[in-house]
């Protein structure tokens, strides 16, 4: 890992390096790590997670990086083998040379059954040190020879049954870190994610330059924005045009992509090279359309919310989010995530009309800051804050009394009084009545308790 953090062409930031000692300490220790990593859109969750997998590298063992989409993973692979480039560890066995590079690999729904069948046999054999993959990872002829530490990204995409598969490919019970770029409030942090330890990355890399966001209101506005995205491609940069969210219906969306790429192909952006992506494009087809707009062959690339996560390609500087307010608040922020992640000014403009006080308050938030800790706080007020034990992330909580909003500090208590409670005796034996109360809420017969939350609470 040190020879790793020497060869970055950047220094760690103040906030990476907590981090990393946060983790090293953990997996030093003889309890398996559970601990959140959350960061703001380029705060440098990658070099942190590699960090953590190289640590299991050097003990001998293996790592694996968990990412929700293929796009995802395969920019991950890129990134990862690009980082780790002339990375060496000692060769076992009849290796002349003594050294050999780190070995990453990809396994994803779109990898040939041959290829498949080659990493799985490697991973079992142990000649591959990280593999990053999908959901792909936890089928049930992947197997490892000694998996040490599992990273889990973009983590609120990955079911629990899915998060609990995965730890169980390891021998032993592999240290695992799950990362999110879209920050969630502290008091939420420590009520749905009270089993893990939570680490934040608060700082963002020297010389990233923020984002101009621009909500445009009128056709005046809406002009002056295309007129921004010809500009920045005139200069040699890159841009997104994001359209609309359509609920419930993924060819209604397809049609809305496709006709505002024929319709900006005609007038505001005509004579530009277009690209188009969203989720009914074959996976081919789909790589080919990313691998030119990486390499520069496309001006603009009109997409879906299929490059909502992870999409890193630093000359684009300019993004135009159509019908704004049919998103939500940490959907736009990760959306305006995708520019500013090099050393260039770069611009996000929101079209649209508000047609509710809720959709107002969200577009000038993101106007007013491009903090995403800020922005989670915002979205709780305005999203209401969702039920705890399952899975609705919006409106009327379950807490009977207490509210994440007003009861910042008492939350805060609780999970410290909690800890206490059963660090000493990894029980709640010497409290009878508490545990007459947890068996009243989270029993068979306790009330509002879904299907079996006891077991979903140990598996999360």
């Amino acid at each position: 890992m040190a020879r790793f953090h020497q060869r970055l062409p950047f220094p760690l930031t103040g906030a990476q390096r907590r981090a990393i000692d946060e983790i090293a300490a953990d997996l030093a220790s003889a309890v398996p790590m559970h601990r959140l990593l959350q960061g703001d859109v380029g705060s440098g969750k990658t070099v942190t997670a590699l960090s953590a997998l190289l640590v299991a590298v050097q003990g001998g063992h293996q790592g694996a990086f968990m990412a929700p989409t293929e796009v995802l993973a395969e920019q991950h692979h890129l990134g990862l083998r690009g980082m780790l480039e002339g990375l060496t560890l000692p060769a076992e066995g009849d290796n002349l040379f003594g050294e050999r590079p780190v070995r990453v690999e990809l396994l994803t729904s779109r990898t040939s059954p041959a290829e498949r069948a080659r990493v799985a046999a490697a991973l079992e054999a142990g000649d591959i040190d990280l593999v990053v993959g999908t959901h792909a990872l936890i089928q049930e002829h992947v197997l490892f020879r000694s998996l040490g530490v599992a990273v889990i990204d973009e983590q609120h995409r990955f079911g629990v049954e899915q998060r609990a598969a995965l730890r169980g490919k390891g021998r032993a019970v592999p240290d695992v870190l799950v990362m999110t770029a879209t920050p969630i409030p502290r008091t939420a942090a420590m009520t749905v994610y009270g089993d893990l330890d939570v680490s934040v990355l608060d700082e963002l890399p020297p010389g990233r330059t923020p984002i101009v966001t621009q909500w445009a209101r009128g056709e005046l506005e809406e002009s002056q924005a295309w007129a921004r995205v010809r500009e920045q491609v005139e200069s040699g940069h890159q841009g997104y045009v994001v359209c609309p969210l359509i609920e419930d219906s993924d060819k209604l969306e397809v049609r809305s992509a496709q006709e505002t790429y024929d319709r900006l192909r005609e007038g505001e952006l005509a004579g530009l090279r277009l690209g188009l992506l969203h989720g009914r494009i074959g996976a081919r087809e789909k790589e080919l359309v990313m691998e030119a707009f990486r390499a520069g062959t496309l001006d603009v690339l009109v997409a879906t919310t299929v490059i909502e996560v992870g999409v890193d390609v630093p000359n684009a500087t300019v993004m135009v989010v159509i019908d704004a307010d049919r998103f939500g608040l940490a959907q736009l922020h990760q959306l305006r995530g995708r520019v500013g992640r090099g050393a260039a000014a770069s611009w996000c403009f929101l079209l649209g009309e508000a047609t509710t006080a809720e959709a107002e308050a969200r577009l000038s938030a993101l106007e007013r800051t491009t903090d995403g800790f800020e922005l989670a706080e915002v979205d709780l007020d305005l999203r209401g804050e969702g039920t705890i034990m399952g899975a609705h992330q919006k409106g009327r909580s379950d807490l009977r009394l207490a509210s994440l909003r007003r009861d910042k500090e008492w939350v805060g208590r609780a999970r410290d009084v909690a800890f206490g409670l059963v660090s000493t005796t990894g029980s709640l034996d010497a409290h009878p009545a508490l545990a007459e109360e947890v068996e009243l809420l989270l029993g068979p017969d306790g009330d509002d308790a879904g299907d079996d939350p006891t077991e979903y609470l140990f598996k999360s």
